[in-house]
């Protein structure tokens, strides 16, 4: 008798783009599947929702919104997964010497005082705006933000935090590689269904259609900040009126600045202090840290790249 030998079904990526947490997801998997991979795909997506409802501070009753209900009057306790999210993102706070915060400031507008809403309140703003403001108590798992008028969100890092999760969730469905697109940053795993690594073309902001290298991203996340000061048109990933957080003015001297990471929560979160705290400065401090590296454009089109970073042109 005759074996007939079945060759298995090819792998091929499949693609669905959704808007979530107020921007554009696309979310790819490898597989050879349709229907299980817009199952998948679902469960992505249902992971990245319930992200963007726990961090929310446009409800009344998310635990984000009760930490800010009693700033400077109790602390809070809260879920294990917010406090280890507000945990990690003093720790980025610290270690970017208060270039990147969670925390941030609404003045009251008081009405016998005229100038209240320009000097007065930007003055007192910039004064309240400190991580260290924040007290956390592991043994109680509990918020404390200690002025009255703090608050924290995570406009920065949220859509890094979901890309994680939603990663997360697809591995354990037994996801073995894809890539989610979360507003332009990026993050992939695996192979492609050839077997090569994910590569993403790098370029200057100003010129999008022309690439100088390609990167491998694979098992990486990448996140991009760019100075939309003059090249707001220019591309069409995250964009960014970039503001040095310390002197309140637009940064000047750089285009952009891509870090690379394991974590889309911690890229997301370093794109933007670099960007602030200058070309030596942020290239000085990545190349310290383990297991992140960075590629900056300035001004005059010169590329900057941290320590062991490889660009094949």
């Amino acid at each position: 008798m005759l074996a007939i030998k079945t060759l298995a079904p090819k792998s091929v990526i499949f693609r669905r783009t959704v808007r979530l947490m107020g921007d554009q997801f696309e979310i790819s998997v490898v597989g050879n599947n349709p229907d299980w991979a817009d199952e998948r795909i679902d469960d992505a997506i249902a992971e990245i929702n319930r992200v963007e409802k726990l961090l929310s501070t446009f409800s009344d009753d998310s635990a984000v919104n009760e930490i800010n209900r009693n700033a400077g009057i109790s602390p809070i306790k809260t879920t294990a997964e917010i406090f280890r999210l507000i945990n990690r993102s003093l720790e980025i706070s610290a270690l970017t010497f208060g270039a990147f915060d969670v925390t941030y400031y609404t003045a009251e507008k008081d009405t016998t005082d005229p100038d209240n809403t320009t000097k007065v309140a930007v003055k007192k703003s910039l004064s309240r705006v400190n991580y260290q403001s924040v007290v956390l108590d592991a043994k109680e798992q509990t918020v404390f933000l200690k002025e009255k008028g703090m608050r924290i969100g995570f406009g920065t890092n949220s859509r890094g935090y979901a890309a994680d999760r939603a990663k997360y969730i697809l591995q354990m469905q037994g996801v073995s590689s894809g890539v989610i697109n979360a507003g332009g940053d990026l993050l992939a795993w695996g192979l492609q269904p050839n077997n090569e690594p994910w590569t993403i073309a790098t370029a200057d902001p100003s010129q999008k259609a022309h690439s100088f290298a390609n990167v491998n991203i694979s098992n990486m996340s990448v996140a991009t900040s760019v100075n939309t000061q003059k090249y707001t048109a220019a591309i069409s990933n995250k964009q960014l009126n970039t503001i040095n957080p310390k002197k309140g003015f637009p940064v000047s001297g750089i285009k952009s600045v891509s870090i690379i990471s394991p974590s889309a929560e911690l890229a997301d979160s370093m794109a933007t202090p670099v960007m602030s705290m200058g070309i030596n400065a942020g290239l000085y401090l990545i190349n310290k840290l383990n297991q992140l590296a960075c590629i900056i454009v300035d001004d005059h089109d010169r590329v900057y790249t941290s320590k062991d970073i490889s660009l094949t042109n």
